[in-house]
């Protein structure tokens, strides 16, 4: 595992086909300056792997986990039933999914006890974002890049408001 001793999050992902997906909330967590590891652990090849990984988590200083599956999409749950760490999952769009519902619905119905927060298919960047989201409620850094990043959405928006107003149709 290439793991980060500074890791806040960990991004798994079920394989590396996963990761163009979820290269987005890599991205974004890079941008709010929240350090993370990334790994593939799968919840239907390497379970052994993926119950030491949830287990292990916390102990290693992980405060969130963002879990990326196509498919069946079994590994946001199942590693939610393992940690007590907040688990964001983000359904994936693989080769075989029936349009990705099979994965939003995978991880969207989990059982009463075992939550897990679900953002929309192939959405990554709203993981890493939530996520943020969930570590700057305790961390004023984070707290402040996100409030920056959401104001500077908010200034692209005006700005482009702009252009379109101006524009003679």
């Amino acid at each position: 595992m290439s793991i980060n001793n500074k890791a806040q999050v960990g991004i798994i992902m079920g394989s590396k086909s996963d990761l163009p997906v979820m290269q987005d909330a890599i991205d974004v967590l890079k941008v709010l300056g929240v350090e993370f590891e990334v790994t593939i652990v799968s919840a239907h090849r390497t379970p052994q792997r993926m119950f030491d990984y949830a287990k292990d988590a916390a102990s290693r200083g992980l405060k969130v986990i963002i879990a990326g599956a196509g498919g069946a999409a079994h590994l946001p749950g199942m590693v939610a039933s393992i940690t007590h760490l907040p688990v964001i999952g983000v359904p994936v769009k693989s080769a075989n999914s029936i349009d990705g519902w099979d994965s939003v619905l995978s991880i969207l119905q989990m059982p009463n006890g075992i939550p897990v927060a679900t953002v929309a298919l192939n959405a990554a960047k709203n993981a890493g974002i939530l996520a943020a989201q969930i570590l700057g409620t305790h961390d004023e850094t984070i707290s402040k890049n996100i409030i920056d990043f959401k104001e500077e959405l908010a200034r692209k928006v005006i700005e482009t408001a702009v252009e379109v107003e101006d524009t003679q149709f």
